[in-house]
């Protein structure tokens, strides 16, 4: 049974609107004060808030903040900068369900241990195997004309990234990671998956062939 793919949606924010000028001067002032806790809800209210669709790539600034709380946000991505959010220890974007995977720099939060996500609307989630956009196709583009290396952090053009999914265990979830890459030798270094995942990374498309959801699962043990 082949699960339904979402298209990736690029350059989803409005970055002249008053709800995305607000969250930035929100982060300035989360940095400067060394607050940390981010509730970007909480600051600027609903109306503001669910104009959000991805989080500025300042949040790199974000060195103290421990808690991150984005529970029902209309967030479609979140920029790689999250892996520099060095004392990240509780990561909750509960109920965001445009959100349906996350930048492979999140590994890099050491400190992460604990999360709360809507698991259902995750690529490749074990509950329903939803399918996982062909990169091929269809590539993830973040705010700018470069990026780093998921790995090595080498400055490249998207024309020389190669972008893969992987799933990894992020906090208390497996999640959907993008990784973009500057080499084979940076591929050969992503970890290996979790049980019952995928045990490689890959560009995704509709004739991937994923393992058995719990549905199906459960199908099979009562025969």
């Amino acid at each position: 049974m082949r699960k339904r793919i979402s298209k990736i949606e690029n350059h989803v924010q409005d970055r002249n609107s008053v709800a995305w000028k607000k969250l930035c001067e929100y982060v300035d002032k989360v940095a400067d004060e060394n607050l940390d806790e981010f509730s970007p809800l909480e600051e600027l209210g609903l109306e503001l808030f669910s104009q959000i669709h991805t989080l500025p790539e300042t949040i790199s600034k974000l060195k103290k903040v421990k808690k991150v709380w984005l529970y029902g946000s209309k967030l479609k991505c979140i920029p790689p900068e999250i892996g520099e959010m060095e004392a990240l220890e509780y990561f909750d974007p509960y109920t965001s369900y445009n959100l349906n995977w996350f930048p492979y720099e999140i590994t890099k939060c050491k400190n992460l241990k604990d999360s709360r996500v809507s698991t259902r609307i995750l690529y490749g989630n074990y509950k329903n195997r939803m399918g996982f956009p062909n990169l091929v196709h269809n590539p993830v583009r973040y705010f700018g004309d470069t990026l780093n290396c998921s790995i090595c952090t080498k400055t490249m053009t998207y024309e020389q990234t190669n972008q893969l999914w992987i799933s990894l265990k992020v906090g208390t979830d497996i999640l959907p990671l993008l990784t973009n890459l500057c080499s084979k030798e940076c591929e050969s270094k992503l970890p290996i998956p979790p049980k019952d995942y995928l045990q490689f990374a890959h560009k995704g498309s509709a004739d991937l062939i994923q393992p058995l959801d719990e549905d199906e699962l459960f199908r099979n043990e009562a025969l």
